[in-house]
């Protein structure tokens, strides 16, 4: 029997206009809301990421962030 989906953590979360279109997009297509998107996304981590990539963009992503804080 399936776990019964209970959102009970509600965290405040920061993300960029393009990060949260790209959730909506995605939580849309997969005919859930974002909450519950995330919830699917972090309970199937090692099943949706490819790590070496994930590693890659990463590393990326810090090495420009704080210009794209500015």
């Amino acid at each position: 029997m399936p776990k019964r989906l209970r959102l009970t953590r509600r965290p405040h979360l920061a993300m960029s206009e393009d990060a949260f279109r790209r959730l909506r997009s995605l939580a849309g297509e997969a005919g859930l809301d974002e909450g519950e998107f995330l919830s699917f996304l972090f309970e199937n981590w090692n099943s949706v990421i490819d790590e070496e990539m994930l590693i890659a963009r990463l590393r990326i992503f810090n090495s420009e962030i704080d210009d794209r804080k500015r």
